[in-house]
């Protein structure tokens, strides 16, 4: 027997609920795409992110539709920038009649890096992030996260020492909520900046002299790290509320040392 050309299927997330509760972010989450990501140099990098999709749902609604976030993700579109970022946030409350809606990517974000000395370049990974979420009175708001690999060498360590200094590698974490524009390179460079001394991918030997003498030369307990870099955020106009973090994966303890900052420049 054929099927027939027309039946009818029930939309039973459009159905009333008696309950009246709304929900402030129903969606998909654990989402796996590949995005077009435009750079700092305008370039075009290709990443896999994995993404967070929600929006607010009335009280009266039952459901909502989960298969229009990744129609979404599917519609032919430039590679990403923050601009076009905020416009997908928009699309989303159109294409699920919702009023409020929530887009969180994570993603390994790759920057080229010259070896100090050498010259020798190469890519370095960090963890990146990008959260655009849209109000019902129709502000979007637009954050960028960073987790930066760094060089931490511990001034206590130096001060007691005859010779040398016990250093570590961490993590330096930093959210921001945007004002104004900037891009995930400039948040890293910060970060790279305030630390005992940046990593690089590739070295050759007299760039490992170069590091490791700047390390010794700029001791920053975690304290340090988080607050020299959280005076750089508070004097970043573009910036509103941040935070920043630093884990140092400690070279003489099966623990690490753990900081934390968070303020607004409200």
């Amino acid at each position: 027997m054929n099927a027939p050309d027309r039946f009818f299927l029930p939309d039973m997330q459009a159905s009333p609920d008696h309950r009246r509760l709304a929900i402030q972010h129903v969606g998909v989450k654990g989402l796996r795409y590949p995005l077009e990501l435009v750079d700092a140099a305008g370039e075009t990098q290709h990443t896999v992110a994995t993404l967070a999709m929600t929006v607010g749902l009335p009280p009266h609604v039952k459901g909502t539709h989960m298969s229009r976030f990744v129609e979404l993700l599917e519609r032919e579109r430039a590679p990403l920038t923050l601009k076009n970022l905020r416009q997908m946030a928009a699309e989303m409350l159109v294409h699920l009649q919702a009023g409020s809606g929530r887009i969180e990517m994570r993603f390994p974000w790759f920057i080229r890096k010259t070896a100090p000395v050498s010259g020798v370049a190469s890519l370095l990974d960090v963890d990146a992030g990008i959260d655009v979420w849209a109000e019902s009175d129709g502000a979007i708001h637009m954050a960028l996260a960073v987790t930066v690999p760094v060089t931490s060498l511990c001034p206590c360590s130096k001060e007691i020492s005859s010779y040398g200094a016990h250093n570590q590698r961490s993590h330096l974490s930093l959210r921001v909520q945007l004002r104004d524009d900037m891009t995930l390179d400039e948040l890293v460079r910060i970060a790279e900046e305030e630390a005992s001394c940046e990593v690089f991918g590739l070295l050759k030997r007299p760039d490992e002299k170069w590091v490791t003498e700047r390390a010794y030369d700029n001791p920053k307990f975690v304290e340090d790290l988080v607050r020299d870099i959280a005076l750089r955020l508070q004097g970043e106009e573009r910036v509103g509320v941040w935070s920043v973090a630093s884990e140092n994966f400690e070279s003489i303890h099966n623990h690490s040392a753990y900081a934390l900052i968070e303020g607004s420049n409200v």
